[in-house]
């Protein structure tokens, strides 16, 4: 590595977060044995510090392990640990830690469940590294030895969201031989361009928030300073690259459960994770909603049941029936239909270019003349301070996937320009549809996109037609005397459109969501912006928006969420 990591003192011991020093126990709970507080051994001479839930009848069972930052015995009242979620506070056990999955659903299904404190946190020695490759291998060590344990068939799997699921990729690219399967619930991959850096733009709300809440260890530990880290390597390098997870190496079996509504968080890493892995056998789930309550859904356990039967102890069921995608093409808030399909993106969409026009048209034509919208960059919130189009379907519509946003920009008294994009859906008489959005909210747009205009040199090896990846390595400043090109990935989403009914194109110089301070949110607080932007339109500037259309006569069958 060409980088060297820096390290910082925890900021909370364990007890000052409810939690306690280590205490070997056996507790004994209808049907379930607990081991709390059981060591593993790591390659690196690390102490991986584990909680053991095995049937009590002393059955032999495959393993469901997660690995946390979050404490494994993490005491917060359910209620707290959810807040706004929609997981109801008797729909889990006192047993289930932050994000992982239940005991008390899983050990009477004949599993075995690990919940395991990842290395340097809480109880585990360290030193701690997110999203690292070191931290794979201690994750590695644990999965091995979980799988040569006398209780454990010899058969892992692993489940949990977020973080629970960002520590998934990256193990699973090592393929350690015990792991059978993995099932990925709305985790980054990529965490300079899906968490840190949004279109090059910092994130100074959620990401300052975690590596603080990740900072829970005994005196002593050692924990990675990702904010020291992050000031130091602005640009993407091999830094980067190592919180990056190498998805084509992963070949287990996967079930993956992506959202629509946490853009700016899991949505773009989770889609890219099914679509890299090389897993003959995978399959796709996405739903518009919040991601704790569908992860703990009735409904949802079923489906992980099935896959886990499946892989975890070979029985034949419904699963090599699944269709290999499911999306859900969301009408209104909590209201939408599920669509089955052979891969992702989906193979029947086409992309439908929607040209910037006079009075805030977004037509499928190029407008015959050339025009300029201009808005106060450093302004939010009201018509006159961001460009609003709207294109109004003639016919019901179904936006399935990625769109992109190729605009011709200017800012006169800048060298460089924040641009934030939202895309909205308005109802015939005029109201706008709010969606679940980032796990807490429920007045969220169809989709988000964001761009630096001095990151926006694209990676021409791993860009696609449909997705603008960029290389996140210079500074390329706006052209001087006449407008710059730039292309905005919009992150994927599913949305139908009745007749009638539009699509708004918002584009602005500063967040166009902003919560009260205090909420778990995505924000972004360090602008560049100065004076006027002007977004150009026409026959010489043709700046548009292209969607992904779902041919009405492909459309399946409409059919009930659930």
């Amino acid at each position: 590595m060409s980088f060297e990591y820096r390290y910082r003192d925890r900021r909370n011991t364990v007890e000052e977060r409810g939690g306690r020093p280590v205490q070997p126990r056996i507790e004994h709970h209808p049907g379930i044995i607990v081991h709390r507080d059981v060591a593993v051994p790591t390659r690196s001479g690390k102490i991986v510090w584990a909680d053991l839930f095995l049937p009590a009848d002393g059955a032999i069972a495959p393993a469901i392990a997660s690995w946390t930052p979050y404490g494994k015995s993490n005491p917060a009242p359910i209620g707290k640990r959810f807040p706004r979620s929609g997981v109801r506070d008797d729909q889990l056990s006192d047993l289930v830690s932050f994000e992982a999955p239940d005991p008390a659903y899983w050990v009477p299904q004949g599993y075995a469940v690990i919940a395991a404190d990842m290395t340097g946190m809480w109880n585990s020695t360290g030193p701690a590294h997110f999203m690292a490759p070191e931290e794979a291998e201690d994750y590695y060590d644990l999965i091995e030895w979980i799988g040569t344990q006398p209780w454990c068939s010899g058969k892992v799997g692993l489940s949990g969201v977020s973080y629970l699921t960002v520590s998934q990729w990256r193990v699973a690219e090592l393929n350690p031989p015990h792991l059978a399967c993995i099932n990925p619930w709305e985790g980054w991959t990529d965490t300079y361009r899906e968490v840190a850096r949004h279109g090059g733009i910092p994130e100074t709300s959620f990401w300052p928030y975690i590596w603080d809440r990740w900072g829970v260890a005994q005196p002593g530990s050692l924990l990675e300073d990702l904010e020291a880290e992050d000031a130091e390597h602005p640009w993407f390098d091999e830094y980067w690259a190592s919180k990056a997870a190498q998805l084509e190496k992963i070949t287990v079996p996967a079930f993956v459960t992506a959202s629509w509504t946490d853009h700016g968080l899991h949505t773009r890493g989770t889609l890219e994770g099914f679509r890299r892995i090389s897993s003959a056998q995978k399959w796709l789930f996405v739903h518009g909603r919040k991601k704790w309550a569908e992860y703990y859904l009735p409904e949802n356990l079923e489906r992980q049941k099935a896959f886990f039967d499946r892989f975890l102890k070979d029985v034949p069921n419904e699963v090599d029936e699944w269709p290999p995608v499911r999306v859900e093409v969301r009408n209104d808030h909590y209201d939408g239909a599920v669509r089955e399909s052979t891969d992702w993106p989906l193979p029947d969409v086409e992309y439908l270019p929607l040209y910037l026009g006079p009075t805030g048209a977004l037509s499928e034509e190029v407008p015959l003349e050339s025009g300029t919208v201009e808005y106060d960059g450093n302004a939010a919130g009201l018509t006159a301070q961001r460009a609003v189009f709207e294109h109004i379907f003639t016919a019901d519509t179904d936006v399935v996937g990625h769109a992109r946003a190729l605009l011709h920009v200017e800012a006169p008294e800048a060298e460089d320009m924040d641009l934030f994009l939202a895309v909205f859906k308005k109802r015939a008489d005029g109201t706008v549809v709010g969606f679940p959005y980032y796990a807490l909210f429920d007045n969220g747009a169809a989709a988000l996109g964001w761009l630096r205009v001095s990151h926006r040199e694209k990676d021409e090896q791993k860009s696609l037609p449909y997705l603008p990846v960029l290389k996140h390595e210079r500074a390329l400043p706006l052209e001087k005397g006449r407008p710059t090109e730039v292309e905005v990935e919009i992150l994927p989403s599913g949305t139908h459109f009745a007749a009638g009914e539009s699509l708004v194109l918002v584009i602005q110089g500063v967040d166009v969501f902003r919560y009260p301070e205090g909420l778990l949110q995505k924000a972004h607080t360090h602008y560049v912006n100065e004076g006027p932007q002007i977004i150009h339109y026409g026959p010489a500037t043709p700046s548009r928006l292209v969607i992904p259309r779902m041919p009405v006569s492909t459309r399946l069958p409409e059919e009930g969420l659930r």
